[in-house]
């Protein structure tokens, strides 16, 4: 099959498109006949040597798909078979990848596969931060950063579906645009001489917002802090700018404020994660929760959409094609 691996780890341009053995599938597995898979910004961190340094190279990156199932393992239901599916699971820039049976998502026949392969980590990212780590609830107001970006969309979507008000950032008028369209409330266009947390204020009347969920980092830090209402829950998944700065726990006090992190790849309780799949797959099949894609682009193509996401030159879910 063809596969996009890394020999070392670096730019974009380390990426090649090389024939590489077929996998099988194991015991509970099955093997899927991969048509698109989701590229994260977590994938570019992979590749610099950033996340997963002491996985042997060369590599096949990857980390979601959305495919139809062509084998199956030792205890599989062989029905799985032909099956169009979501599937989170590591090496999926590849024609095929093997997934764990228990976690398969089926696709609705009107979704298409491109939708389906960014569901899954931007999706259950953006599930987790609104209902498992800021439990955010009918009233408040979330401010998000990044709020065109996959999982900016995704979180808008999520947010007002409980019934908050949500205030994002953004860097362009079309993204701002695309941010009104997901449902936020009121959007800031950085560039200008004012700054968010003014902006934040105004916007609430001076009381600032319950909630900021920040994947910017550096940039972006003391905005989020200075935002929040007293009692108030930053959520930082993400330092796309850079690492933010450590937190004085003195400077939390005279608002009572919390600070924590979310990453996906903590070992979620398997009930908690099923109840999220679940979840995703039935707002996706309603038409209630859309995934907007932006850049999608063959599999050999794998370099430029590294290079684009990394650049912060795309909005919404980027996607690799296999032909």
């Amino acid at each position: 099959m063809k596969a996009i691996r890394y020999h070392a780890v670096g730019g974009p341009e380390v990426l090649r498109l090389e024939d590489v053995e077929d996998p099988t599938p194991g015991p509970g597995e099955v093997r899927i006949r991969v048509k698109a898979a989701g590229v994260n910004f977590a994938d570019t961190e992979r590749r610099r040597g950033h996340y997963d340094a002491a996985v042997p190279l060369p590599r096949i990156l990857g980390s979601e798909a959305a495919g139809v199932v062509d084998q199956v393992g030792a205890g599989v239901d062989s029905r799985w078979v032909g099956r169009r599916v979501v599937a989170m699971a590591p090496r999926s820039y590849a024609e095929l990848m093997t997934a764990p049976a228990a976690e398969l998502l089926e696709l609705p026949e009107h979704v298409s596969f491109e939708e389906g392969a960014g569901l899954l980590v931007q999706g259950l990212t953006a599930w987790h931060l609104i209902h498992t780590s800021a439990r955010l609830e009918r009233g408040q107001k979330v401010l998000v950063h990044a709020a065109a970006g996959g999982v900016g969309l995704l979180t808008i979507q999520l947010a007002k579906q409980v019934g908050a008000t949500v205030l994002g950032t953004v860097s362009n008028e079309a993204k701002a645009q695309l941010a009104k369209e997901a449902g936020a409330d009121e959007v800031f266009i950085y560039g200008g001489a004012r700054s968010v947390a003014d902006w934040v204020r105004d916007i609430t009347g001076g009381n600032g917002v319950e909630v900021v969920l920040d994947s910017v980092g550096a940039s972006t830090w003391a905005s989020s802090l200075e935002s929040l209402a007293p009692f108030g829950h930053l959520v930082s998944f993400g330092s796309a700018s850079g690492d933010p700065p450590p937190v004085a726990v003195e400077s939390l006090y005279a608002k009572s404020l919390k600070v924590s992190g979310y990453w996906l790849r903590t070992q979620h309780p398997e009930a908690l994660q099923r109840r999220a799949r679940q979840a995703l797959g039935e707002l996706l099949s309603s038409g209630a929760l859309k995934v907007k894609l932006g850049l999608v682009v063959d599999l050999s193509e794998a370099a430029r959409a590294h290079r684009d996401l990394e650049t912060r030159g795309t909005v919404g879910k980027v996607v690799l094609r296999v032909p």
